[in-house]
């Protein structure tokens, strides 16, 4: 018990469940129960820039807006037998500007809007945090390639930025890189400095480019 004039001891609190200090990545698997065995290839979409339009550290579904060309591409890969994932960065969640179930709801509207997707990568962390999950690290391909069952080399991941492209190429995956659209207003996004294979104006060539490899 604390007396009158001693200072009152403070209770450490536990961290909530969705914030920074959670491991990652996030991994939200949305194949089902019933998938049938591993697919013979895959796909993963950079979010913000490649999928839907990117809206810095974004928690609100009604903000979510598909890129041009993404649901052309979506469905031409579904048609082709391809799974469909996304790698993700949200510093927000580092910053304590979002949560997880936020970060859900993004891809909740996502879905409904693109159709279903088979999983989510996802990395909580700053920059600062020295995570290992963070793209360019590869975690986050990687992550996405054990829940599908594939090796990297049946993967191609398309984004728009070279970390993304890095991850990728970094796991052992094939990447494509877009142009940047349009560049955040508060951080701005580079130009691609990297060289890479194979290169795309928008996701519905890309798409193109990967089925007639």
């Amino acid at each position: 018990m604390a007396y009158l004039g001693e200072p009152v001891p403070t209770v450490p609190q536990p961290p909530p469940s969705d914030h920074r200090d959670r491991p990652g990545p996030w991994l939200f698997d949305h194949r089902g129960a019933d998938a049938a065995g591993a697919p013979a290839g895959a796909v993963l979409f950079g979010r913000d820039g490649a999928l839907l339009q990117d809206v810095s550290c974004n928690g609100d579904p009604a903000m979510v807006h598909p890129m041009a060309g993404v649901r052309a591409a979506l469905a031409a890969l579904r048609a082709a037998g391809f799974a469909l994932g996304v790698v993700s960065n949200q510093p927000g969640v580092a910053r304590g500007l979002i949560g997880l179930d936020q970060v859900e709801a993004v891809q909740a509207r996502a879905e409904t809007l693109l159709g279903p997707l088979d999983v989510w990568a996802v990395c909580p962390h700053g920059s600062h945090e020295d995570c290992g999950c963070r793209m360019p690290a590869p975690a986050l391909v990687t992550a996405a390639c054990r829940a599908l069952g594939l090796p990297p080399a049946r993967v191609t991941v398309i984004g728009c930025s070279d970390e993304v492209a890095t991850a990728a190429m970094a796991a052992g995956a094939h990447a494509i890189r877009l142009p940047v659209a349009a560049p955040r207003t508060n951080t701005g996004c580079p130009p691609c400095t990297l060289t890479i294979c194979r290169t795309a104006d928008d996701p519905e060539l890309a798409a193109d480019l990967l089925l007639r490899r």
